[in-house]
């Protein structure tokens, strides 16, 4: 066979072996189904109102790329920003997308944490400016953007306006009243309509006692007045026992229950009532919104990207959605939280589904909103004004110490 014969030979044979090679690979594509989606993994707190869920199941269904899985963290602000200051810290990549309490995102970001989303918002035309103000500067250090809204928060007064005099619920809503006509009217309705106690909030030792402590103060202008009235609240009859074991949820669970006539909650409560879930006996037609006497304090939840992800394109792809119009419109209408996107805040199917949004009481309270303290060791100054405060709630005693000791780690 001549050298020119087996040339062709050899080239007829690779081609053949190519030509099947890909018959093969194109027969193999087509058998093993559609792409598996990446796994994202997003740490956020639990949540008692069907929205989360709703999110993270529209997302998934949206997106061909990616699935997010939702870790579900503890309600308890202080122990879920340990869990996740420990996990961060680290360097551990477990989680992609993380949900943060607003006063967590200088110290997370700060320490080098988060990944900023500055480049990424001007790529996908995005711009501060279109979304709630107050969670954006939250999140905005050194003037790089390294967070964006979850929800807004503002502290509300929730009451039973079926059981309150119109008298009562007008002055309530105007908010020209005082802590201490808030106590004369709880004692005067508790055990009315069902009820078993008046005024319900956070008073355990943690996150929720320095927002408490906080409104009661008016932003710590008045520290042992607000002692003092947080106290007289502690031993009055009209309050449950254990109030100083009350976090958000006990207090929700209190109102939504039909237990108590008032509590300082926060708008998610509303939400909670309207989807009329487990363990909801009142329907929102019984429930009245008033801002708090000295204003409620902003909080909120936002969120950002892990630095050490290892999905980091997917982290951006599922924040840009949870907190662009679809997503703060699932959070909107499925769980009564505040849109972060401020475009929906006119967004007539939004305020059919959340009349939080058109309320008197309600705008009242946006338009009072009161600040937690600011300070870099902000986990540090919150501590220290948890344990002064719980401390001399419990015992009633030792209330000058706290006060000195407040006014020390606030800076005053």
């Amino acid at each position: 066979m001549s050298k020119r014969l087996m040339a062709i030979l050899a080239a007829l044979t690779l081609m053949i072996g190519l030509l099947a090679g890909c018959g093969q690979a194109k027969s193999g594509s087509g058998n093993s189904g559609p792409a598996k989606k990446t796994i994202l993994k997003f740490a956020a707190q639990a949540d008692n109102t069907p929205a989360t869920k709703a999110l993270i199941s529209a997302y998934n269904k949206q997106s061909k790329k990616y699935k997010v899985e939702w870790t579900q963290m503890t309600n308890d602000s202080a122990q879920m920003h340990d869990q996740l200051l420990t996990s961060l810290s680290s360097g551990s990549s477990e989680y992609d997308v993380i949900s943060m309490d607003v006063v967590w995102a200088g110290e997370f970001a700060g320490g080098g944490y988060l990944q900023p989303l500055d480049s990424l918002m001007m790529k996908a035309g995005l711009n501060k400016d279109q979304f709630n103000a107050g969670s954006m500067a939250s999140g905005n250090v050194e003037g790089k953007q390294f967070t964006l809204p979850f929800f807004p928060d503002v502290g509300l007064l929730y009451f039973r306006k079926d059981i309150v005099s119109s008298a009562d619920a007008a002055k309530l809503v105007s908010g020209n009243y005082t802590y201490k006509d808030l106590g004369t009217m709880a004692a005067k309705y508790a055990g009315k309509g069902g009820t078993t106690t008046g005024f319900v909030y956070q008073s355990k030792q943690y996150e929720g006692l320095t927002v408490n402590l906080t409104e009661f103060s008016n932003s710590y202008k008045d520290i042992k007045g607000g002692l003092q009235t947080m106290h007289n609240f502690t031993t009055a009859s009209s309050s449950p026992k254990d109030l100083l074991n009350y976090m958000e949820a006990e207090t929700a669970t209190s109102f939504i229950q039909g237990s108590s006539v008032f509590a300082r909650n926060w708008p998610y409560q509303y939400g909670t009532i309207k989807a009329k879930g487990d363990g909801v006996k009142i329907n929102v037609s019984q429930v009245g919104i008033a801002p708090l006497p000295n204003g409620g304090s902003v909080g909120g939840w936002l969120l950002g990207i892990n630095k050490n992800s290892k999905n980091s394109a997917g982290a951006w792809d599922f924040v840009k959605y949870v907190s662009g119009p679809e997503g703060q419109k699932i959070l909107s209408t499925e769980g009564g939280y505040l849109p972060g996107y401020n475009a929906l805040l006119k967004d007539t199917g939004v305020q059919k589904a959340n009349p939080l949004l058109t309320d008197a009481g309600f705008q009242k309270a946006l338009s009072t909103t009161i600040a937690r303290p600011v300070s870099p060791k902000y986990s540090k100054v919150s501590d220290t004004i948890q344990i002064a405060a719980h401390k001399y709630l419990s015992t009633g005693t030792g209330l000058d110490n706290a006060v000195k000791t407040i006014q020390s780690a606030i800076g005053k």
